[in-house]
């Protein structure tokens, strides 16, 4: 579904915190930390996975499966659209 490397890299493309994933996604800060601190895939609540992967999507993060077409192998995210940012976010 998701590995904590993915929700890191996603994170790190939306130029967000955990504070903010969890408030974007409606599941509190320890869950976030926890799965992102998970080894390989995060484990957890379906629900609460799906919330997650929800609020990324929403946000412009496209994750890459392990099979899904993409000019390397192995598993990634990408912003689906450029993401547009405040004057103040340099």
């Amino acid at each position: 579904m998701i590995s904590a490397g993915q929700m890191r890299a996603a994170r790190a493309l939306l130029g967000i915190d955990q504070k903010m994933l969890a408030e974007m996604s409606g599941v509190s800060v320890p869950t976030i930390q926890r799965m992102e601190a998970s080894n390989g895939n995060v484990r957890g609540v379906v629900d609460t996975l799906s919330k997650v992967i929800e609020a990324l999507d929403r946000a412009g993060v496209e994750l890459i499966g392990e099979q899904a077409p993409s000019l390397a192998t192995g598993r990634g995210v990408r912003l689906k659209e450029p993401v547009i940012r405040s004057s103040g976010d340099d």
